[in-house]
């Protein structure tokens, strides 16, 4: 996507490669963009790119539910008792 690419270009010496820096970023440039802002973005993105946020999205959706729940995580309760 050419904003990402644009924003690391213009990021890229300040970052020290820490997941925390992508987190830090993303969320202050979402804080300023709206939605009117949000779809001209997507109206640029190619079709492979479209599909990999909503996919990415529908992956994280997932797994945040099934953390929710609880799915696939040992439970304390569900643990037998070791003596």
């Amino acid at each position: 996507m050419k904003f990402v690419d644009e924003l690391y270009e213009y990021y890229k010496n300040r970052l020290t490669g820490d997941e925390e820096d992508a987190e830090v970023m993303t969320m202050s440039i979402l804080e300023e963009l709206d939605r009117n802002d949000l779809l001209h973005l997507i109206q640029e993105m190619t079709d492979e790119e479209l599909m990999g946020m909503v996919g990415l999205y529908i992956l994280e959706s997932l797994k945040a539910k099934m953390a929710h729940d609880g799915i696939g995580q040992t439970k304390l309760r569900d643990m037998p008792n070791v003596h």
